[in-house]
């Protein structure tokens, strides 16, 4: 018999009694902390703020963390908030939450509801919500935070909690690392994040392996041409048909350039130009979002369209210092790479706490997510960002069977069940950091 087979099983059981042993230690706790966390959470909800605006937000989550005696640094990146919980020599974990709402008019009848509004950067009133979910993202995190600090005789290592701005605009976490996060604060072993899901029962969690959002860029192309009078189109050169030139050849990037086997979505989400019927206008405006995966079809995308806007104009008989002009947004998102053995070992940790019935595997999406550049510096740290049910099941269930899509994220109607989703997002977390940084 193989002497190191008895050893080997002991320490399995071990692995999987400790597991065992925790979750009603954990399940307590949360429980304990609900009301709570509840009060935070609709108070996040009912004071949302826009991307770079997070001031009120991040002053309540660095209280919230100050209050657990966890070291607190305010205003990295912007109002990106560092919070630092060191517990002996061990791993160091990040776990992220972002912070910024969006400017969308609540429809939910929520008693909680936001009727917050401000000014956007162009001087517009505008209504507030926290629409994409960050306001539970964050209440998770708090929620980890208590009850990692009070198990820390069952942990060992170091957890550095942060607050994110300006995810909306894909620019936070380009801010933070800019700032420092991995140099002046302990540099991270691995990287986590939740992110509600708009389709998934309470309950449970969705997971993607390898790549899981999509680069994201926005370019804008003012198309030229010489404006005239609408009876006489021979005396000038039209960009309104230029452009819807140039929209429709656009289409075949996707069907006729690309890897049938590499994704990729070119979508031409506004077009503006002219003023009066019989007014052949000087330019149009058109706008853009570029969707992919590889940064090499990234590049292939914003090349090919430069080339197509280019050599159209010249076809219609512009001069070369006429040509389209081709901008790209400097707020591009990188694709979110879930590292492989990173989400194969949390969703067996999953797995054991909440039973593989919870764990539903999910498609890569073409969403966009900043949270991937937490992996692509120089040191390329292991990151995985998961998904929480949010949605009653039953509404779940009713929907599949009437054939309805439920309120997606961002609009103006979704709604997380609190009480189940704080207190699945919380004791995920809380055991995914367990399991990466726990006393075996």
């Amino acid at each position: 018999m193989n002497r190191c087979l008895p050893a080997i099983l002991l320490g399995v059981c071990l692995l999987f009694t400790t597991g065992a042993a925790l979750r009603p230690q954990v399940q307590s706790r949360v429980d304990a902390e609900y009301a709570s966390l509840f009060e935070f959470y609709k108070d996040l909800h009912m004071h949302p703020e826009l991307s770079f605006h997070e001031e009120r937000t991040s002053k309540q989550l660095a209280g919230q963390l100050r209050a657990l005696g966890i070291e607190v640094t305010e205003n990295v990146g912007g109002f990106g908030v560092v919070g630092v919980l060191r517990n002996g020599n061990g791993p160091v974990v990040l776990v992220r939450a972002d912070m910024d709402a969006l400017p969308v008019q609540e429809q939910t009848g929520l008693p909680y509801a936001s009727k917050a509004t401000t000014k956007n950067e162009h001087g517009h009133d505008v209504p507030l919500m926290h629409a994409c979910g960050h306001d539970m993202h964050v209440t998770c995190l708090v929620g980890a935070a208590r009850v990692l600090t009070a198990m820390k005789d069952r942990w060992q290592g170091t957890i550095v909690f942060i607050g994110q701005p300006a995810e909306e605009r894909v620019a936070g976490a380009r801010k933070m690392i800019a700032d420092g996060l991995f140099t002046r604060f302990p540099k991270p072993d691995f990287c986590l994040a939740l992110h509600v899901s708009s389709d998934l029962p309470t309950g449970t969690l969705g997971y993607t392996e390898g790549f899981a959002l999509a680069n994201s860029d926005s370019m804008d192309i003012v198309v030229y041409g010489a404006g005239g009078h609408g009876a006489m189109p021979h005396k000038t050169k039209d960009p309104v048909v230029l452009a819807s030139q140039i929209v429709l050849a656009l289409q075949t990037i996707v069907s006729r350039e690309i890897d049938p086997t590499e994704p990729a979505v070119v979508t031409v989400g506004s077009i503006h130009g002219g003023s009066k019927h019989n007014i052949i206008p000087d330019e149009v405006k058109l706008q853009l979002t570029l969707r992919s995966y590889s940064d090499a079809v990234r590049e292939q995308q914003i090349a090919t369209i430069k080339r197509i806007t280019r050599n159209l104009a010249l076809a219609a008989g512009l001069p070369a210092d006429r040509a389209p002009k081709v901008t790209v947004a400097p707020e591009g998102a990188k694709a979110t790479y879930n590292d492989p053995p990173l989400t194969q070992r949390l969703v067996r940790t999953f797995g054991e706490w909440f039973g593989k019935d919870a764990l539903k595997p999910r498609k890569p999406m073409m969403g966009a997510e900043d949270f991937g550049l937490y992996g692509r510096t120089t040191d390329k740290i292991p990151i995985c960002i998961f998904w929480l049910g949010s949605v009653n099941p039953k509404r779940v269930a009713e929907a599949e069977r009437a054939g309805e899509p439920l309120p997606s994220l961002h609009s103006p109607l979704y709604a997380p069940v609190p009480e189940p989703t704080i207190k699945m997002g919380v004791t995920a977390m809380t055991a995914a950091v367990l399991d990466l940084l726990g006393k075996r």
